[in-house]
């Protein structure tokens, strides 16, 4: 199983009219232009999702409707991928896809970077921190992961505009 994980693309900074809770923080017209060109890159390297499953939070929905737009699949959202996320509690919404063979996780930092690190059975020390809109590949056997999984790409967006 490949697993992509995405964080959100560049949100608002700041709460304001309309934006009364960080929740609610929209991307930036740049954030959804730099997702744009992230999703048209996934899609040049032959990336070919079966679902995207996302955190319910505004920066989230939006970061993964773009990437459902580019791919046609299928897009379900889960309170298991928001802020403080669960490595256990993301596996049990992976499983409800054991068919699926490519799928997007859209979530936020740190907890990106955490799950990567128990994907790969890296110790507490280990980081990887995401930019925004960064995506990283790590494939695995089954999950819960009973083997380390491999990380075969981390792609900032930058790396998405030359492809």
């Amino acid at each position: 199983m490949r697993l992509y994980l995405v964080r959100h693309g560049i949100a608002s900074e700041r709460l304001g009219p309309g934006v009364t809770r960080d929740a609610d923080r929209p991307l930036t017209d740049e954030g959804k232009d730099e997702m744009r060109v992230v999703a048209r890159g996934l899609a040049r390297l032959n990336v070919k999702p079966d679902v995207v499953l996302s955190s319910p939070l505004v920066r989230t929905r939006e970061t993964a409707e773009i990437l459902v737009e580019q791919f046609g699949c299928e897009l379900k959202f889960t309170d298991t991928l928001a802020p403080g996320v669960t490595a256990a509690n993301v596996w049990k919404s992976v499983a409800r896809y054991p068919q699926a063979e490519q799928i997007f996780l859209v979530g936020h930092e740190p907890d990106m970077g955490m799950l990567v690190r128990d994907l790969i059975f890296a110790g507490p020390e280990f980081e990887m921190p995401f930019k925004k809109a960064g995506v990283c590949r790590v494939d695995v056997s089954d999950l819960p992961p009973t083997s380390p999984g491999i990380i075969k790409w981390l792609l900032p967006p930058k790396v998405f505009h030359s492809l």
